[in-house]
């Protein structure tokens, strides 16, 4: 080394270690605030009985491609078409005057923008209410969450032709199935196959149940609703196709016989599929298979209520919490980038469609969590998914043992008691029998 470039490295070193240091002390700094606790609001209920109506619907979803597949941290490839197109699968339920909506999206998630958006675009509709929920598919098209913690990890860089192309398909599929509204019938169903599924991070093993409500017209079935919990990341990570994964194929099967089957993810925020016939998408197809046949074997029977009832509440969320996520020393830079990309709010629901009694949560309950929200609440079942994402949700004595999808956790041990507390008053709103 020369003598004249010592007195440059002599200036230099001192102010890299300045920048560094400063740029770590921002990083550091408590741009989060604080988060404040306070009871859970009403935002919207209805309840009426009588004679049901249902319409159903499916719209292919078309993406802007080339677009990128979701489900996993990068790289993530680049898809120019479809292997099975993805869907918009709507289903409309009417009792009296009350109307309500459920459009499914084979996605990997829901975001809050993306489920205003919705409500937006089908304000004309006559519905009281609409529910947006993802079957979350591993490798559907991403780009459409323009949270800064979502495009690192799971959906790509945001672009806004991909959010367009959800709404546009999760309005029409419900704007068809007001349209086709008919009289039908409610029956309802369920079978286990513990063997379909397995605990990828401990706590209590999945059941494999599966409910299944069959909504019956004078010509047959209008729509077929399948709650089931595993998760759909069998297809190959590095597919340059979109796949819709196990739900968009075993819909498709279910669709042979007739109506719309729209595929509804339970409590399963730690349930991976048990499945070792056959290799790649032929594997995903034997799985669909596999899992129509246990809805075969849910033989619905009908209902004796015909009841309606909705109610939607909104939670103040704890401050997020990243220190399952990193390193000790980036604690507060992992906060900081959590609270940039967290609402401080969250939607809890609950549904009643005769004898089922369903939470609804914006997150990935697990199966102990799930369990959790069903004895307090007296629910029949819980579903994820449903009107935004939170990311996971476990109990809180796992999140302070940091054991199960705690290291996967957004939020801190608080996060189950804050949805818990909006899902008992959706409960009661909604006329839960507990």
């Amino acid at each position: 080394m020369s003598s004249r470039s010592r007195p440059w490295l002599r200036t230099l070193l001192p102010l890299t270690l300045l920048t560094v240091g400063s740029a770590y002390s921002l990083a550091s700094w408590n741009w989060c605030g604080r988060w404040g606790e306070r009871a859970p609001v009403v935002l919207e209920q209805a309840r009426a009985e009588g004679p049901l109506r249902a319409g159903a619907a499916k719209v292919p979803l078309a993406p802007p491609y080339p677009v990128v597949v979701a489900g996993y941290g990068p790289p993530r490839p680049e898809a120019s078409q479809a292997d099975v197109a993805p869907q918009a699968r709507a289903v409309v339920l009417a009792t009296g005057d009350l109307k309500v909506g459920l459009v499914s999206l084979e996605l990997l998630l829901v975001t809050d923008e993306l489920v205003a958006a919705v409500r937006e675009r089908a304000a004309g509709l006559g519905l009281q209410h609409i529910l947006v929920v993802a079957t979350h598919s591993h490798s559907s098209f991403g780009g459409y969450d323009s949270r800064l913690v979502s495009q690192l990890v799971g959906t790509g860089r945001f672009r806004k032709a991909a959010l367009e192309a959800a709404v546009a398909g999760a309005s029409e599929a419900l704007r068809q199935s007001v349209a086709r509204l008919a009289e039908v019938s409610l029956e309802v169903g369920e079978a286990r196959e513990p063997g379909l599924v397995r605990s990828r991070s401990g706590g209590e093993d999945p059941d494999g149940a599966l409910t299944r409500a069959v909504l019956r017209g004078a010509e047959g079935p209008v729509a077929e609703l399948l709650v089931f919990a595993a998760h759909p990341a069998m297809v190959p990570r590095k597919r340059d196709f979109v796949d819709p994964d196990w739900p968009g194929r075993l819909s498709l099967l279910r669709e042979e016989r007739g109506g719309v089957t729209l595929v509804l993810q339970g409590a399963g925020g730690n349930v991976s599929v048990a499945f070792n016939e056959g290799e790649g998408v032929e594997k995903v197809l034997g799985y669909a298979r596999a899992v129509a046949g246990l809805a075969e074997r849910a033989a619905p029977v009908a209902a004796g209520s015909a009841k309606l009832a909705f109610a939607r509440v909104e939670v103040a969320l704890p401050r997020p919490d990243a220190s399952r996520l990193v390193p000790s020393y980036s604690r507060a830079a992992g906060d900081n980038f959590l609270c940039a990309s967290s609402s401080r709010t969250a939607e809890v629901g609950a549904l009643t469609l005769g004898p089922l009694e369903l939470l609804l949560l914006p997150g990935e309950p697990t199966v102990d969590a799930g369990a959790a929200l069903l004895r307090r609440t007296g629910a029949t079942g819980v579903l994820g998914l449903v009107d935004g994402y939170v990311g996971y949700v476990e109990t809180p004595e796992r999140v302070q043992a940091g054991e199960g999808e705690s290291r996967r956790q957004y939020f801190g041990p608080a996060l189950l008691e804050r949805l818990a507390t909006g899902a008992d008053e959706a409960a009661r709103a909604a006329g839960f029998t507990r």
